[in-house]
């Protein structure tokens, strides 16, 4: 599975394109991303670089371009922030080790082979986490659009400090923040079409704060970059916040795991192709490695980025090779005038970026399409924003999977069907009705079909009382197409009362792994062999043998 992408040149002037143009996209993203998350622009730089060189070399997905992504920025903003406060001095290493540890649990992923089991994810829950992301990510930029450092304390020490913020706002640079979000919302769609606005924004905005902003007033800047060759940051962990950063380290995993199928899925639609899920975290997770070693932003795979490669003409992995490059060419040669963004001009972007995260879509929608999902969405949006990342999602998967499980059970009951005399209710032939009909009432016959889960077992021990009037019944699985643990256990008692009531008792399956999963219960012990049938005919005629003798014995 760790196999190095061949590149060839196919399609060199469609990927020349794509990557070109990804990178452009890419550069304000990086900058943005790695000033808001604490670490520095040059994290979120070496972060866009490593994880999109790693990620195209040896990914599963030809057209995926990954870098630092908002939903990523956020958790990795609130490692950093813990970290450094239960370890000052060693804090931001600690949190590269956690973006390390977050690959490794994204190659381990990979080679479980659990990359179509990513997303199974209830979309409620998806939709409420993503929006509560983009929530977080607007609200860290109260302080920096308002010109002042972000007070600690996260979301709910930005609100916080709401009123002492506003009380001290810098002009300018609101002004500045304003100004950035005009272009970003107002470019026309001529421009927009020949290059990105956040782009025009960055350069734009900066230039006018260069140009026509007087020289006496002060306006905080990105300021000094470091460019030079980054280098290795080792692991670093205590062992008292070795559970912390192993639990930081799943949940991002876990979130760019989950960034990059989704985004895989987008890429596959737009080229018609199919992306290698498992491949695909394996480069993610040596992308995050080799990013958390040289002090960059955990990244996944960017929808945005994706989509401007392949609209450019990408369709290999060289288009993400050519961004990284074009990147790097961008960075070290432009790095003076990039020293002079105005951190304003970053939030906006950063609040754009948190606005387009809003699935806006879905929650216009969501109180039309059912009352369980738009309670699940806004809870776990808020304890997304107030509360934990990984409460919110436990949470939200936890009620979703339990509403789900009621109503699959409530519909699945339907399916669990008796009869001693001929109806509609249970598909028979001809000749299994006039055996049903000559037993008189006295065979009982229990019709289970469909999918057999634990939620269903009420509805099957509802039909106990029905057994004590009957001589003989026979339980017909053989339209069951899933019958779990639970549901067996049931079944099994059921049985058993019946025996143990001298009744008749035979069972039709349709295959030998539901007869298989039955005897491995220890049914056989008691249940004859003969009793077991794949042919509801032939438990009929057994039945009525077994209750024409008890009839006569009766009888004598």
């Amino acid at each position: 599975m760790l196999a190095l992408n061949r590149l060839n040149l196919s399609n060199a002037r469609g990927d020349l394109l794509g990557g070109v143009t990804a990178a452009v996209v890419s550069l304000p993203l990086a900058l943005t991303f790695g000033v808001a998350s604490g670490a520095g622009a040059e994290a979120g730089l070496y972060g866009a670089i490593l994880i999109g060189l790693f990620a195209a070399l040896f990914g599963g997905t030809s057209t995926l371009i990954s870098e630092p992504t908002g939903p990523m920025t956020v958790v990795m903003t609130a490692v950093i922030s813990s970290l450094i406060a239960a370890n000052p001095e060693n804090g931001m290493a600690m949190a590269f080790t956690v973006v390390i540890l977050a690959g490794i649990f994204q190659i381990a992923f990979g080679y479980l082979r659990l990359g179509k089991y990513i997303t199974l994810m209830p979309y409620s829950v998806v939709s409420g986490f993503m929006s509560g992301i983009g929530v977080i990510l607007i609200l860290m930029q109260l302080a920096p659009a308002l010109g002042q450092r972000a007070p600690p304390g996260g979301v709910v020490g930005s609100l916080m400090s709401l009123p002492e913020l506003i009380t001290n706002v810098q002009f300018i640079e609101l002004l500045l923040f304003g100004l950035t979000l005009a272009v970003l919302f107002k470019l026309p769609d001529k421009y927009r079409k020949l290059v990105p606005p956040q782009l025009v924004a960055l350069v734009a905005i900066s230039l006018f704060s260069v140009l026509f902003i007087f020289a006496d007033i002060e306006v905080r800047r990105i300021g000094e970059i470091d460019v030079s060759l980054p280098s290795i940051i080792l692991p670093y962990f205590t062992h008292e916040q070795l559970g912390v950063m192993l639990v930081d380290a799943m949940v991002l995993g876990m979130l760019g795991c989950i960034d990059s199928m989704l985004t895989s899925v987008i890429a596959d639609n737009l080229t018609r192709t199919e992306h290698n899920s498992n491949k695909e975290l394996v480069g993610q997770g040596l992308g995050n490695i080799m990013s958390g070693l040289f002090g960059g932003l955990p990244g996944a795979g960017a929808t945005m980025g994706t989509v401007v490669n392949i609209q450019a003409g990408g369709r290999t992995a060289l288009s993400g090779i050519i961004r990284v490059i074009a990147l790097c060419i961008a960075v070290f040669g432009l790095v003076g005038l990039i020293e002079s963004i105005p951190l304003a001009v970053l939030a906006g972007i950063a609040v754009k970026v948190g606005l387009d995260i809003l699935d806006w879509s879905f929650i216009r929608r969501v109180h039309k399409v059912s009352k369980y999902s738009t309670m699940i969405m806004y809870a776990v949006l808020v304890l997304t924003v107030f509360v934990d990342l990984i409460v919110a999602v436990g949470v939200g998967v936890f009620v979703a999977n339990i509403i789900i499980i009621q109503k699959l059970s409530a519909a699945e009951e339907e399916n669990v069907r008796s009869m001693s005399d001929v109806d509609d209710s249970i598909p028979l032939d001809d000749e299994q009705r006039d055996l049903l009909n000559a037993a008189d009432g006295r065979v009982l016959l229990l019709y289970l079909s469909g999918a057999m889960i634990f939620g269903v077992a009420k509805a099957l021990s509802r039909e106990r009382k029905n057994i004590d009037k009957h001589d003989a019944v026979i339980f017909d699985i053989s339209e069951v197409t899933y019958i779990d643990d639970t549901m067996a256990l049931s079944l099994e008692n059921v049985i058993y009362e019946a025996l143990d009531a001298d009744k008749h008792v035979g069972l039709v399956v349709g295959s030998d792994l539901a007869k298989d999963k039955l005897m491995n219960l220890g049914i056989g012990e008691r249940l004859p062999l003969e009793n077991f049938t794949h042919s509801r005919t032939e438990a009929l005629r057994q039945a009525l043998g077994a209750a024409m003798a008890s009839e006569t014995t009766e009888d004598a």
